[in-house]
């Protein structure tokens, strides 16, 4: 169990809505989230994920990029994708821009976190089979970590997911040897095994219900990492929806109108009911799941999870469906100025 607990922030990119409701451009959404960036590093915020999404309101299409960018103007924040869709994506590129952006951040800050995707338009997208969903994940992960734990430049990997590496050269290597890289996941039992077996750490995104039943799940994690004698870099991450304003009344107020957005589109993506405010309401107060509230709010619900989960790191997505651009900024400000100082203390109190 951690005893200290990074804050951070994640984003898909979020594209802002003209006042007939129409989308603004995707560039600009891809500027917004660089800049998002750049300030959280500024006011001192731990960490920042770019996630992988292809549409029109979420179009951070390639973390890497964006990660490499932000590595050059950034100077103590820790940066991974929040997550790359391991399965529809090619393992040695995915690695290659990762360790590109480790080199120009100068080491030490970049880490991958692969996932399987909640979204299946990777799959239209780059040619994949939805059957083969399972295979594509675990060939691909076991080239991505081959391609990390190797200590030459050259590397040899065979399987069907792709075509073979024959001692081949994948460069550059990052600065410090190999890269953190964590699995990511909903939720799965399976996938909580996985990562103990493989001893990597783990990051649980949970957008939904109550976060501290995922303690079970954790606990299968450690358990299992503790069965294959792994002792070193169990770590538990947790991304979360979150929002922090000056007031519990103005956060939830600020979320509620890009919530309705996100929910009416994924209804229309995967079938999810009409969006209802009482839905909503439901899930902005402890226990459940969403971190939208004042600063102290915020923080003795990070404490409490703790002391269910363990988890070493509490990242939050905010800009979804249109939110202000600077009702994000505010909120990154106050994570980093005013919910971690608060979390510190806490946790130094138990």
């Amino acid at each position: 169990m951690e005893t200290t607990v990074e804050i951070g922030a994640y984003s898909f990119g979020d594209t802002q809505l003209n006042p007939d409701g129409s989308s603004r451009s995707t560039a600009e959404a891809t500027k917004n989230l660089f800049d998002a960036i750049v300030h959280a590093d500024r006011v001192g915020l731990d960490y920042f994920g770019v996630g992988e999404h292809h549409t029109v309101s979420m179009p951070a299409s390639s973390p890497g990029t964006i990660i490499a960018a932000a590595a050059a103007a950034t100077t103590q924040i820790t940066l991974g994708s929040a997550a790359s869709i391991i399965g529809t994506d090619d393992p040695v590129r995915v690695f290659q821009q990762f360790a590109t952006a480790d080199a120009i951040s100068g080491g030490g800050r970049i880490e991958i976190t692969a996932g399987r995707g909640s979204s299946v338009e990777t799959f239209p997208l780059f040619g994949y089979d939805l059957n083969d969903y399972d295979e594509l994940y675990a060939q691909k992960l076991d080239l991505l970590l081959t391609l990390n734990n190797n200590t030459t430049e050259n590397v040899t990997w065979s399987g069907t997911a792709r075509p073979s590496l024959p001692d081949l050269a994948v460069v550059p290597r990052p600065v410090q040897g190999s890269l953190p890289i964590w699995i990511a996941t909903g939720g799965s039992a399976p996938s909580s095994a996985r990562a103990g077996r493989l001893g990597l750490p783990l990051a649980y995104a949970i957008i939904g219900g109550q976060p501290h039943r995922f303690a079970p799940l954790a606990q299968l994690y450690r358990q299992s990492a503790a069965a294959a004698g792994h002792t070193e870099n169990i770590k538990v991450s947790v991304a979360t929806f979150g929002l922090v304003a000056p007031t519990k009344k103005e956060a939830v107020e600020r979320m509620y109108p890009g919530w309705v957005n996100l929910n009416v589109e994924m209804g229309r993506l995967r079938g999810w009911p009409a969006p209802q405010k009482g839905a909503y309401l439901a899930q902005v107060d402890a226990p459940n799941a969403y971190f939208v509230g004042d600063p102290d709010d915020v923080a003795e619900r990070i404490v409490a999870l703790h002391g269910h989960l363990g988890h070493m790191r509490h990242f939050f997505q905010g800009d979804h469906g249109g939110l202000p651009h600077e009702y994000l900024m505010e909120s990154i400000t106050l994570l980093a100025t005013e919910v971690k100082p608060r979390v510190e203390r806490l946790l130094a109190a138990k």
